[in-house]
């Protein structure tokens, strides 16, 4: 069976590609594998370099450092989000000044790597008398970067939709704006779920940028327990740590992602078999009164 991208692959593609899929297994277990030799060998994993994560200063420290990536995700992601919706939305603006200026924004935004925003901000915004933090330097950066890249998203959502959504609101008297926000954006939100997820979890992990302009979340922590001699510079162990608790909050954010779009995906069913059976209903009830006439 053959599609119009590819044709289906016979018994020896098969066999090949079976072949290539188990040397790049082998491949990557043997860098990995070789990677672990090497931090052992190095001494990375002796008790000493780990000591550190008995102390509870330590650890209420690095609940500390999590809570702060934590505070700086959340806030960049509902910013972000709340800023997506409303460029997307200005850029399907029927004003063409509008559209420009949106455009102009969320264009101008998503060519400035997210690091240069975050100077900016912390360092720059001082030199003009305004007074700023690490925190305020971070999610800013986070909710201009990331929310120009949400508008994008919206928008593609939005124009993906029927015509016949936003036709039918309007017959029902809604104003534009309102149709964008009661009608449209809803759905897109639902629809794009997958990838509005997925740039959330990019979101959440720049927020390790943040160490670069002072902010206390976790690498930033990870890099400070790195540097302490009192425990023979653990460097590689604390980053290890951080990046298996950053994985950790990925897989989480993921996960709650995967029963969002399956709650979604069994009200939509729900609400199509209702509305099949009320049209099974009706239609029965035509007949009967069909047949007593």
């Amino acid at each position: 069976m053959s599609t119009v991208l590819f044709d289906t692959p016979g018994p020896k593609a098969r066999v090949r590609h079976r072949i290539y899929a188990g040397l790049g297994i082998i491949v990557v277990a043997a860098l990995i594998a070789f990677v672990i030799y090497r931090f052992v060998d190095s001494g990375q994993f002796s008790a000493r370099k780990w000591e550190w994560l008995q102390y509870s200063q330590v650890q209420s420290d690095l609940a500390n450092a999590v809570l702060a990536t934590v505070k700086a995700f959340a806030f960049g992601a509902v910013l972000a989000i709340v800023f997506g919706a409303v460029f997307a939305a200005g850029r399907l603006s029927e004003h063409a000044w509008v559209r420009g200026i949106c455009t102009f924004v969320v264009e101008f935004f998503r060519a400035i790597p997210l690091l240069i925003l975050m100077f900016l901000f912390y360092y720059g915004l001082p030199t003009l008398g305004v007074d700023t933090s690490p925190l305020f330097a971070v999610v800013l950066g986070l909710t201009l970067y990331n929310g120009s890249v949400l508008a994008e998203v919206f928008r593609a959502g939005i124009l993906a939709l029927p015509k016949g959504q936003s036709e039918a609101a309007y017959a029902l008297g809604m104003r534009k704006t309102q149709v964008m926000f009661t009608v449209l954006l809803p759905q897109a939100l639902r629809a794009m779920l997958p990838t509005i997820i997925s740039q959330l979890v990019v979101l959440l992990k720049d927020t390790a940028l943040g160490f670069l302009v002072t902010y206390p979340e976790l690498l930033y922590y990870a890099r400070y327990i790195g540097s302490q001699g009192a425990f023979g510079r653990p460097i590689v162990p604390s980053t290890l740590v951080a990046a298996a608790i950053y994985i950790a909050m990925c897989l989480l954010l993921t996960a709650l992602a995967t029963y969002l779009e399956r709650r979604n995906r069994r009200s939509k069913k729900h609400i199509d078999t209702d509305d099949g059976a009320k049209q099974a209903a009706l239609d029965a009830g035509a007949g009967v009164s069909t047949g007593l006439a």
